[in-house]
């Protein structure tokens, strides 16, 4: 029987994405939704690490069992890394897309499009309880574009346009997203650590 693996996400589309990038590995994967309901950690970080390891140690420990976090975010290079770790309550109310997008959009309208460049940052932690984490890191360049394109994905997705393509993450489908962003770096990083344990225990 496969061993459980808990997604330490309360965003149900961050946890639907986490899912589709776990989804070969030899883990019974579960979401916070299967579990009895839990208060969210205050996620009191200074940096997306220190936020993923705080996520992965509280749900590790709360539920007794490993845990797969992510704190990931929009860094804006004409607004001096903003909106950063603040990237799901940019606009004030969190996970918020529509307002966080328009938010940008207006502190960006007197930026031009050779301005606009940003990256999306993903920092992916696995963590078994009372273990020690381990940490991945992804990240892809883009820059923002003048308006939304696109409603698939979920986030900054219809306004982030990564380097070499012409469509925003909004206009792609999950597996062409995947194929390049943070969270699917971060996340291929991490299956290959985990496959790695499992081989070593085999």
């Amino acid at each position: 029987m496969n061993k459980p693996l808990l997604i330490g996400s309360g965003n149900r589309s961050k946890a639907r994405e986490l899912a589709e990038l776990l989804v070969a590995l030899p883990w019974t994967v579960q979401s916070l939704a299967d579990l009895p309901p839990t208060p969210a950690p205050e996620e009191t970080g200074q940096t997306f690490e220190e936020n993923a390891v705080l996520k992965a140690r509280y749900y590790s420990n709360h539920f007794g069992m490993p845990c797969i976090a992510d704190d990931s975010g929009l860094v804006v290079d004409a607004l001096d890394g903003a909106p950063g770790v603040h990237s799901a309550r940019y606009a004030g109310d969190y996970g918020n897309d529509e307002k966080n997008n328009e938010h940008l959009l207006e502190a960006l309208q007197e930026v031009s499009w050779h301005e606009r460049t940003a990256r999306f940052v993903c920092c992916a932690v696995f963590l078994a309880p009372d273990g020690e984490p381990h940490i991945e890191h992804g990240a892809v360049e883009g820059h923002i574009a003048m308006e939304p394109f696109g409603d698939a994905g979920f986030g900054y997705d219809p306004l982030f346009v990564p380097v070499g393509h012409s469509r925003t993450f909004g206009e792609m489908s999950a597996e062409e997203k995947h194929g390049m962003s943070h969270r699917g770096q971060a996340i291929a990083k991490l299956c290959a650590f985990l496959q790695g344990l499992q081989a070593d225990k085999a």
